[in-house]
């Protein structure tokens, strides 16, 4: 073979082979997406059926809300354990397991009626679900580049608005035409169900398959910096002693308190402070809900192609547009319901995009070696903001009324801010190593 041959063989295969990677690359993009909508299918039907279970079996607010708040302890505490152990094993086999197990505990959720017993199934399934967040930043780093990785976060975090909606309407209908159990065994078995397809259609690395690696396909260098390194003083270095990492867990604990916030509050304030009806008031939210998958498609477009990779910049601008719709809101009038709707959809469409920016930053900042528990710490302090979201602000807006309420989201986002601009100019190794 001479020289033209050889060459022709090797474009060739390149070709090829960079064929099988985009498949490869959206196959494993919609696996995420499916996924992870899944274990929303099964971790919002709770609060979906906690009006039929005070009525059918009489516990109150207070007993139903220290089941939320264990599960939600655990679900962050365990999002950290569990990035630590998925960048020591397969997220393939760590995301799958998670899913089916946490579909055994929610049917079994369903067949309880003891108090003792539903808090022990709502915090295991929690160990469960927090399999899923850290398994799936793994994966991305693997297939997907820097270059891309803030926009390819963002398509693959809309499944959290794609299952939110999807058991809003299926658990609707079944909780009115079945019973509020079904509303946990439905979505448990066909959570099951997908976790067994997902066992067979994914794959961890392009390397398990016999591709080049995601460096190799994007002319990347590898970052070899870690390579001599032991897994503890690579966690003590890219992530513990990291202050980088250690912002954006801030900066996330900051928009989790307003994100949570206007979720959780979001309907009553409306109604308290705005005079809308509960139509109204649920239509907003969902309309605030919906609005963050758009802009956190945005924020990752923003981030990869006009900020260069340097996410700090790009969540800082959002966290002062967050600040400037929240202002908006509160100095609207009651009985507006277009201002409040643009208030709404204003502050949703700004918050998604620090919410995903903060763990494609931390990935960045960290390794691939870390990229699971560097982004299951963001979301360990971020949960700390939504357990201060729930009680504190309850306790805020009872004794201070919503005006001060709202002033606290409005500072928030300014301190979020703040801890995103500590990062303005830092990125991932690789990209300034091949100056991109």
């Amino acid at each position: 073979m001479d020289l033209n041959q050889f060459q022709g063989a090797q474009k060739e295969q390149l070709c090829a082979h960079g064929k099988t990677f985009q498949y490869w690359r959206m196959r494993i993009m919609l696996c995420m997406i499916a996924g992870y909508a899944s274990f929303y299918l099964i971790r919002q039907n709770f609060s979906l059926a906690i009006p039929a279970i005070e009525q059918d079996l009489g516990y109150s607010k207070t007993q139903i809300g220290a089941i939320w708040s264990a599960g939600a302890l655990l679900y962050g505490l365990g999002k950290a354990a569990a990035g630590l152990i998925g960048d020591r094993m397969s997220a393939r086999y760590l995301m799958t397991f998670g899913l089916f197990m946490s579909g055994v505990t929610s049917f079994y959720f369903g067949l309880c009626d003891n108090l003792s017993h539903f808090m022990t199934a709502w915090v295991v399934n929690m160990c469960f679900q927090s399999l899923g967040w850290p398994s799936c930043a793994r994966l991305l780093t693997h297939w997907f580049s820097p270059k891309e990785l803030g926009t390819k976060w963002a398509v693959w975090n809309s499944s959290q608005q794609i299952g939110g909606a999807i058991i809003l309407i299926v658990g609707g209908y079944l909780l009115m035409h079945a019973g509020w159990r079904y509303v946990f065994f439905v979505p448990a078995i066909f959570s099951m169900c997908m976790a067994i397809f997902l066992l067979f259609a994914m794959r961890d690395t392009p390397e398990s398959i016999g591709l080049p690696s995601m460096e190799e396909h994007h002319g990347l260098e590898k970052n070899t910096d870690d390579a001599h390194m032991s897994s503890w003083e690579v966690l003590t270095q890219q992530v513990l002693r990291n202050k980088l990492v250690w912002y954006m867990c801030i900066a996330n604990f900051f928009v989790y308190v307003t994100r949570m916030s206007l979720f959780t509050w979001g309907p009553t304030m409306l109604r308290e402070m705005k005079g809308s009806t509960i139509y109204e008031a649920t239509s907003l939210t969902a309309a605030y809900d919906i609005a963050g998958i758009f802009g956190g498609i945005l924020a990752g477009i923003l981030s990869d192609k006009f900020f260069k990779g340097y996410r700090g910049r790009a969540g800082f601008f959002f966290m002062l547009g967050i600040s400037a719709a929240i202002t908006f809101l509160w100095l609207s009038p009651v009985g507006s319901t277009w201002a409040h709707l643009i208030g709404m959809v204003g502050i949703g469409f700004m918050i998604s995009g620090p919410q995903i920016l903060v763990g494609v930053a931390a990935v960045d900042f960290s390794s691939k070696r870390t990229a699971g528990v560097a982004s299951g710490l963001t979301g360990t302090i971020g949960y700390m903001g939504t357990a201060a979201a729930g009680a504190g602000f309850g306790a805020l807006v009872e004794y201070c009324g919503w005006d001060y309420t709202f002033m606290v989201m409005s500072v928030s986002t300014l301190v979020g801010a703040f801890f995103f601009a500590l990062t303005w100019n830092h990125r991932s190794k690789l990209l300034d190593e091949t100056n991109t």
